[in-house]
């Protein structure tokens, strides 16, 4: 390969009219473009006066025409026109390159260009960046299966949201294919049952769980099935929240028919049955579909104020002072204990512990290895008045007095933590989730409390009397007061601190005709209990056509009564 001889120093002559100090400044990167031959004669360097032939060379990109340079500093340029040698020369240069480098390994040729691309300039470098864009994409879910691996390609795919999964859809018939033959609608549904509970009632109440978690592909619908499932589960949940927020719901009532003193203290339910504890010292078991009375336990001498359940027991306690034990089934009585000193006025277990609290102003831990063996473990006193209620988790002890105070006690240890201090009142409700403390006084109000750190996050004000129970979730809380009013709050916005007061109560629910005891709830229904010794089912998810265009709370559509 001929070597070109280039001077090592050069001056412009006399007669050029670009100013010495620009062509000292440019000779480097002259010499790096290999044309400080050309600037020997004139014709090849003029001063830029007409841009036309830059413009006349930016047109014609031909290898085979003069390359153009335009070097410039402030307000002076220069064109710099070299010529490509002769074809041939160039053809068997390139050649005699090609076949060193092809001879080279693999990390000399890396080593080799990445000089050459350090000796370019950003335009070049522009032009090889586009150059190897496309060369770097790789379609690997079209390449998956040719390699026999349509496996990892659908279980990519399954990782995509429904938009996404709708873009990849449309991306090719390999990527269509992919989808449909893995059946990713169906997985993206199962994926959400499993995580959410709204999803998975939903699955329930609406019969398509049916053709979910089959193991083999022939037992269930076609993916086209699942695909234009999705997106009515979709609406069927915007209806919801839409019914939520409006306080549309279809509303079904038990009368109680309560044989002495009316009122229904406490309840609990699931998906077969309600159970409530009665002012009349019964504890009455319904049928949530037809709303019948199953069953009636009796034995307690009191009203019964606290109840709670699981598949095997049901635990109630009594204005009697005692806490008695039930077989869920048979309803026959399996413990009674007596420790409190008076009225027993909430009660929570899980896990082997049960606490209680009392108007004794106690709290009782107690050791339940099973039904018929439980032990008291530690007595916690430090309120002033009465403890109306008691929730825990593994880390804490919450109690609630009508001392205006909440106390948190280590679950492990039962020692004092904290007080939360802020009620003008006795507090007669709370529940504690994580750090979320929520509570419901006396002094008509509710308060959100960080457990952690004893702050008071937030104060909701609407009741108009005591607020007697309170539920949250991940996305509302539910409060129940004297007024008779259930109100329905927007919990994420309440945590908020930007968020206006007047923003925060979605709906009030008005159909009590006395003060609400005792509500749950669920992301399809309230079921609340009253003095007007009746329980009433709030249902957000079958609403009839009728109610669909109110904005208030609709007249109850069915009436139940047992006798």
């Amino acid at each position: 390969m001929e070597k070109r001889r280039l001077r090592k120093a050069w001056t412009p002559p006399a007669f050029c009219s670009v100013p010495r100090s620009l062509w000292l400044g440019c000779a480097n990167l002259v010499e790096s473009m290999c044309a400080l031959s050309c600037l020997q004669s004139m014709p090849s360097v003029r001063c830029l006066q007409n841009t036309s032939v830059m413009e006349d060379q930016n047109e014609d990109e031909s290898p085979k025409k003069n390359t153009l340079w335009q070097i410039s500093n402030g307000t002076s340029s220069v064109i710099v026109s070299r010529k490509r040698p002769s074809e041939g020369n160039y053809q068997k240069e390139k050649d005699l390159c090609i076949k060193y480098f092809d001879q080279w390994s693999e990390s000399d040729q890396v080593e080799f260009v990445e000089h050459l691309i350090s000796r370019m300039c950003h335009y070049q470098h522009g032009h090889i960046n586009s150059y190897l864009k496309p060369m770097l994409q790789r379609d690997f879910i079209t390449a998956l299966p040719e390699q026999g691996l349509d496996h990892i390609a659908e279980n990519i795919l399954s990782y995509l949201d429904a938009r996404s999964l709708c873009a990849a859809e449309l991306v090719c018939k390999e990527w269509q294919r992919v989808i449909s033959e893995g059946m990713l609608w169906k997985k993206l549904i199962e994926r959400m049952v499993r995580t959410d509970p709204l999803w998975k009632g939903l699955s329930e109440r609406r019969g398509w769980d049916q053709y979910l978690f089959k193991n083999r592909p022939t037992d269930g619908p076609p993916n086209s099935f699942y695909r234009s499932l999705y997106p009515k589960i979709i609406q069927d949940i915007e209806t919801i929240e839409s019914n939520w927020r409006c306080g549309r719901h279809n509303l079904q009532r038990i009368q109680c028919r309560s044989e002495n003193s009316k009122g229904v203290y406490c309840l609990q339910y699931d998906d077969e049955k309600i159970i409530s504890g009665l002012r009349d010292n019964s504890i009455k078991i319904w049928d949530k579909t037809s709303l019948e009375c199953l069953k009636v336990l009796t034995g307690h001498t009191g009203s019964v104020l606290c109840l709670q359940y699981d598949e095997r027991v049901i635990v109630t306690g009594s204005s009697d002072s005692t806490v008695r034990v039930w077989d869920v089934n048979t309803g026959e009585v399996l413990n009674t204990l007596i420790h409190h000193n008076e009225a027993v006025l909430h009660l929570r277990f899980s896990n082997g512990l049960m606490v209680t609290c009392s108007k004794d102003r106690s709290i009782a831990v107690w050791d339940m290895a099973s039904a018929t063996d439980i032990t008291l473990r530690r007595v916690l006193v430090g309120h002033r008045a009465a403890v109306n209620v008691v929730d825990f988790d593994d880390k804490y002890i919450v109690s609630a007095s009508g001392d205006r105070t909440i106390k948190v006690w280590s679950t492990s240890t039962c020692e004092f933590v904290r007080t939360l201090n802020g009620h003008k009142r006795g507090i007669a409700c709370l529940q504690y989730r994580d750090r979320l403390v929520v509570s419901g006084s006396s002094d008509n109000t509710i308060r959100l409390w960080d457990i952690e750190c004893g702050a008071c996050l937030r104060v909701l004000e609407g009741h108009e009397e005591l607020v007697r129970c309170i539920r949250f979730d991940n996305k509302r809380i539910v409060s129940g007061a004297y007024d008779g009013k259930i109100k329905v709050w927007d919990l994420q916005a309440a945590l908020d601190p930007r968020a206006p007061a007047s923003t925060l109560c979605l709906r009030t629910l008005v159909e009590h005709s006395g003060r609400v005891f005792r509500l749950q709830f669920d992301e399809f229904q309230i079921i609340s209990s009253s003095h007007d010794d009746t329980i009433l089912i709030w249902d957000f998810l079958n609403v009839p056509p009728s109610a669909q265009n109110e904005t208030r709370s609709p007249s109850r559509t069915y009436t139940y009564i047992s006798r």
